[in-house]
């Protein structure tokens, strides 16, 4: 029993207290590997998903001409919707049987819904083919590389959380540009388009799959003791073989256990009120551009431009993360953000509207980087999909209902209302992190 329990113990610590990283701290090939596979996979999913304002001028214009601008925006809604609501899912599957089929699952499950989308002509195709077979395949590409790295990287997690989700902000960039500039300026039409964009994914998502892969060394460590235990217990044979039967015995589907700690309850509620108005700049600062005379060519670039300096955002804290703390560094995103959201329509030219959507790019940036890192500090080695699934979990949800919310405002009191309503959501989820943050440590100038 003893075996057992101590095995436990060294499994089920959490990982911020780990000293036994993989190769004893250095940064591995294989975790180098796993770094780029898993930029390349965020890349290829929610990259792409950044691209969808691209699809709603053309189906309104071409495709759709008969729905609404709501009908449209739907398909894009239900997508985001179900890749962050299908990661408690996604996270809990990567813990017990790797990421290796879900990536192959997730990777075949998309290139079939852009050859499928490449065929479609009717909204209800779109519907199943964009928003619901396209959303299901890529939340199986969010989640298991995520986890992976924070597994490869316990100690540099912040670091390399922010360069593989900084992977969807260079596809933020691109895919937009590469859309507009096949539908808009060729003539291979919307079906070759979405071929070329699923031919260009394939070798992407083939190198993700060939190279997220779990370190080999993760548990290796942690058996050393319970060996040496095994090795001076003339009985230990007899007793490991009943605790494997036990094991065996329970039939645990999901350790969910993390949802009892307050600080990661308290994490999760803040993270969701948070997601209520984070987005909602992205969806609306290229159209509150046009309602300031701004001409639309140029509008358009807001976006881009945001995605851009969220690259940066993500990267750059999520390096001073490993140092300064997780949560901290989080904490002073969220106040950023919360201020720059508030003078959102203090910007009424194009340079100001660019040099605010640098800054509220980045402070972003850092808070979506960081929601998997705070969520990986608090969870232990086993349970880091499941806790970072959690996390997006709850977010999903009120990701979903902001944009409409903001759109909503927008047609009865303006965009004021709307920067108000955004810098209003990311003070009040300052302080439940603030609260979760002082959970884990009472102490302020201390790294948590």
């Amino acid at each position: 029993m003893a075996v057992q329990q101590n095995t436990e113990e060294l499994i089920d610590v959490p990982i911020s207290n780990m000293t036994n990283e993989p190769s004893n701290g250095r940064v591995t090939l294989h975790a180098c590997l796993a770094v780029t596979g898993s930029s390349l996979a965020l890349f290829c999913s929610v990259g792409f998903l950044n691209a969808f304002g691209v699809f709603q001028e053309y189906y309104k214009a071409h495709l759709l001409q008969n729905m609404s601008e709501s009908d449209i925006s739907w398909i894009g809604s239900v997508s985001i919707f179900l890749v962050y609501g299908l990661s408690p899912l996604a996270g809990i599957l990567v813990d017990r049987i790797g990421p290796t089929t879900l990536l192959i699952t997730g990777s075949l499950g998309e290139l079939l819904a852009i050859f499928m989308t490449s065929l479609c002509t009717h909204y209800y195709q779109f519907f199943l083919a964009q928003a619901i077979l396209l959303g299901v395949s890529m939340s199986f590409l969010l989640l298991p590389p995520m986890s992976v790295v924070t597994r490869h990287l316990p100690h540099h997690r912040g670091l390399a959380l922010g360069i593989v989700i900084g992977g969807s902000s260079i596809g933020g960039v691109v895919w937009p540009v590469m859309l507009e500039r096949l539908l808009n300026h060729t003539n291979l039409g919307f079906g070759w388009t979405m071929r070329i964009i699923g031919f260009t994914m394939i070798p992407l998502l083939a190198i993700a799959c060939a190279t997220v892969l779990e370190p080999a060394s993760a548990f290796a460590a942690q058996t050393q003791p319970q060996q040496q235990t095994l090795a001076s217990d003339p009985s230990s044979s007899e007793t490991e073989h009943e605790a494997d039967r036990q094991e065996k015995a329970k039939p645990k589907i999901a350790d969910i256990s993390i949802l009892k700690n307050p600080a990661f309850t308290t994490l999760c509620l803040g993270l969701a009120i948070s997601f209520l108005g984070l987005y909602i700049p992205f969806f609306y600062v290229s159209p509150y551009a046009s309602a300031r005379g701004i001409n639309p060519e140029l509008s358009f670039y807001l976006i881009s431009i945001m995605n851009g300096a969220s690259l940066f955002g993500r990267v750059v804290p999520g390096h001073l993360a490993d140092r300064y703390g997780h949560f901290n560094t989080c904490i002073v995103a969220l106040i950023s953000s919360a201020a720059i959201g508030f003078c959102w329509t203090a910007a009424t030219s194009f340079a100001g509207l660019v040099v605010w959507a640098l800054v509220y790019g980045f402070s972003s940036g850092a808070i979506v980087s960081l929601q998997g890192a705070c969520a990986s500090r608090i969870a232990t080695h086993r349970t880091q999909g499941t806790a970072m699934g959690l996390v997006m979990g709850a977010s999903a949800i009120t990701a979903l209902v902001g944009n409409p919310v903001g759109g909503t405002l927008v047609g009865k009191y303006g965009y004021l209302a709307n920067s108000m309503f955004t810098g209003a959501t990311l003070v009040v989820g300052t302080v439940l992190i603030v609260v979760a943050r002082l959970r884990l440590d009472r102490k302020v100038w201390v790294a948590v």
